[in-house]
């Protein structure tokens, strides 16, 4: 799924190298049928909701987590599922999952965004999405807000950065990071070769 997403190349190089078929697409027709889809994301938060509603794709993809296709949002992806965000106030996000992206609290000692590499723990029983993996991997992340779900029990992976956050978050057929699998080397490979075998 693509609305001129830098990441979006990367990802689909992981995906080849995983040996998977991927069509970057916004048709609907195509988003409808695909086996899985990915909604990877970089800008801000106002501007993906725009040019996915310039594009026609918001009841899509709301057709698509309710016809159950497994769905992964990625980064910016994660956080369009939530219904707010303070990057961008007034904007509606998709509602998939409720909740607030919220800045990330300043920290003295920590710089925002929170960028590199830092280490998740799982929450347990370990989500399906994780399978395969040691305890408290290293993902690369990039990110200045975060998401807050309303109800914890989506949340299946927390980070420290000056205080908890959220890594991932998943309902039914729903699963996002806020970490890159496809920038964080072969323990994100794995992800994505999991979300490929749900």
């Amino acid at each position: 799924l693509d609305y001129d997403a830098g990441n979006i190349k990367s990802v689909e190089k992981a995906l080849h190298y995983l040996g998977e078929e991927t069509v970057v697409s916004r048709d609907p027709q195509i988003l409808l049928n695909a086996d899985k889809v990915i909604l990877p994301g970089v800008g801000s938060f106002g501007q993906a909701m725009d040019n996915l509603h310039t594009y026609g794709l918001i009841p899509v993809i709301h057709e698509i987590v309710e016809k159950k296709t497994p769905f992964l949002g990625i980064c910016l992806g994660l956080q369009l599922l939530f219904e707010h965000s303070e990057e961008s106030p007034g904007a509606e996000g998709l509602g998939i999952l409720k909740g607030d992206i919220l800045k990330i609290p300043p920290c003295e000692g920590l710089k925002i965004p929170h960028m590199g590499w830092n280490s998740v723990n799982f929450s347990e029983p370990k989500h399906p999405l994780f399978k395969d993996l040691g305890e408290h991997p290293y993902f690369y992340f990039v990110h200045s807000y975060h998401c807050v779900p309303e109800d914890g029990s989506v949340i299946t992976a927390v980070t420290e950065y000056g205080e908890q956050l959220t890594a991932a978050v998943a309902k039914d057929n729903v699963m996002a990071t806020q970490f890159h699998p496809e920038k964080s080397g072969d323990v994100g490979l794995q992800v994505l070769k999991n979300f490929i075998e749900i």
